[in-house]
């Protein structure tokens, strides 16, 4: 079930894509989809973020069609999440509790299943109180037969609050060994480009158009979560590192942006963003903004970027780019799985990273002008200034 707030920007069309957007990812997560709402309201309700005829018509719809999970495309609160399972007699899973399904699902490397597992305990940590009968009762001290003790959601609470602490232990050395790979790559002068884009938009396809590797792809949400980097060849002379980072979408959790951070981070220290678009998406602009908004949030909003729209297979357009008014090639239209652009981007990659290359050499240049103007001569240590006055 999709909730469109009126006012918000996108209108009808908005509202069908993102239906759509959530169908996919409950298909994704292993459901079967039964069918599908779309509710407009002017603003949440505080207590069910629906209104209660809405509550009910949905409760009937549920019974008639035998549903055991109501899946809802908005982020709710404990409170609502646990009012709405209440007047159901369903499970009701909400936007933030999907996404994070999926990637627990998807999780392969031991990193990223130390960021979901660090992503979930943080959406628990809320919503303890929802989930279990016991976390009412009360258990005495050590030693005592009866009187106020500690809840059970303490305890509970206390022992999440420990695990966080440990995954945040384990994510800090992983993340340091993450960054002196990142060292490495830079000693060896290796123009670091990095995939970015909504997810399902091809950027897969494209790290093994360009790599000649076999990374996981298919065509459903978050296929990928692990950054894997490869070198890649784009022009003689020219050493590059391509990267691969997990999708972005709209609405992405915060917490999942946390505990990815430390791979985002892959984004933030590149030398150039490909920003991968599915050209065929009919939403594909709100999909750019989206992703536009997780950048500034890691701090990549300002890394040289790179437009690259794929799927031109899907919508009748040739392979071409686009130049500033400098020069500089800024949007690529090609199609990763046919090949057909590929130099292209090849080409595009290329040039930026001369223009890097030209950049740091004339920095350098200027830097040793700059130290030789402001050292003495050596040879000229101890003499006095030259004059043509001499005392009779």
């Amino acid at each position: 079930m999709e909730v469109a707030l009126r006012g918000r920007q996108g209108g009808a069309l908005d509202a069908q894509d993102q239906a759509e957007e959530l169908r996919q990812l409950s298909e994704s997560a292993g459901f079967t989809t039964a069918g599908q709402m779309v509710v407009r309201r002017d603003r949440p309700d505080p207590a069910l973020y629906l209104g209660r005829g809405k509550v009910d018509e949905i409760r009937e719809r549920l019974r008639a069609s035998g549903c055991g999970i109501l899946v809802v495309g908005v982020p709710l609160s404990p409170v609502q999440q646990r009012n709405l399972e209440r007047e159901l007699e369903v499970a009701v899973l909400d936007r933030t509790a999907l996404i994070l399904d999926i990637f627990a699902q998807r999780a392969q490397s031991r990193e990223g299943k130390l960021q979901v597992e660090l992503a979930r305990l943080q959406h628990l940590s809320t919503r303890l109180v929802r989930g279990w009968t016991h976390l009412e009762r009360q258990r005495g001290g050590i030693g005592l037969r009866a009187g106020p003790g500690e809840k059970q959601i303490e305890l509970d609470r206390r022992m999440i609050g420990q695990r966080v602490k440990q995954l945040r232990e384990r994510l800090r050395t992983l993340d340091a060994q993450r960054r002196t790979q990142r060292k490495a790559r830079r000693r060896r002068e290796a123009f670091c480009v990095s995939l970015v884009g909504y997810t399902n938009a091809g950027k897969s396809t494209l790290f093994n158009a360009l790599t000649r590797s076999s990374a996981l792809c298919a065509d459903q949400l978050f296929a990928t979560l692990d950054t894997t980097s490869r070198r890649c060849f784009v022009a003689p002379g020219v050493p590059v590192v391509l990267s691969d980072t997990v999708g972005f979408i709209r609405d992405l959790p915060h917490a999942l942006i946390e505990a990815f951070k430390a791979t985002l981070d892959e984004a933030a220290q590149a030398d150039l963003l490909v920003h991968v678009v599915d050209a065929s998406a009919a939403s594909r602009e709100a999909q750019m903004a989206a992703v536009d908004e997780v950048l500034q949030e890691i701090g990549a909003s300002e890394v040289p970027r790179c437009v690259v729209f794929n799927k031109i297979d899907q919508v009748e357009r040739r392979a071409s780019v686009e130049t500033a008014a400098c020069g500089r090639i800024e949007t690529v239209w090609l199609s990763a799985r046919s090949g057909n652009g590929l130099e292209l981007l090849r080409g595009a990659i290329a040039q930026r990273a001369q223009e890097q290359t030209a950049e740091q050499t004339a920095e350098q240049a200027a830097e040793q002008t700059a130290r030789q103007t402001a050292e003495p001569y050596p040879g000229d240590a101890g003499i006095l200034p030259f004059s043509d006055s001499h005392p009779t």
